[in-house]
């Protein structure tokens, strides 16, 4: 029996590292006895935070993972895109009173360290698993 309902937004930017992310997550996730039972990919970081609230409005899903690598440019816009959407993430959390984990790699790091952090997505379902059990 599945004991936690997971749904997943999963960036495609970056897709090679958030693909990667995605299937650790799928693995854990079994290994906890819960499903990743939906997923979204959206264009980017950035574009998360309306996918995370159509999963927390449904009944079927007890928590969200959100999973996506923001790899340093030559601007601060890995810094912008990070700082507002956790916040938001943050924000649907509560609006929801449901688990959203923050999977997300970044900013300031290169493509090589984004490769290392791919566990980032076993992390996510670690922390939503351990926040259903700890609310309930």
């Amino acid at each position: 029996m599945v004991n936690i309902r997971i749904g997943a937004v999963v960036a495609e930017f970056n897709y090679d590292i958030t693909h990667m992310m995605l299937e650790l997550a799928k693995e854990h996730a079994k290994f906890l006895d819960s499903e990743i039972t939906e997923v979204i990919t959206v264009p980017g970081v950035f574009d998360m935070p309306l996918a995370i609230k159509k999963l927390l409005k449904q009944e079927n899903i007890d928590a969200v993972i959100t999973l996506g690598a923001v790899i340093e440019g030559s601007t601060d816009h890995d810094q912008i895109v990070v700082q507002h959407a956790s916040r938001k993430i943050a924000d649907l959390a509560l609006e929801y009173d449901k688990p959203v984990s923050l999977g997300i790699s970044g900013p300031g790091m290169t493509r090589i360290e984004a490769h290392q952090r791919v566990e980032y997505g076993k992390r996510a379902v670690e922390a939503v698993v351990k926040m259903c059990d700890r609310l309930k």
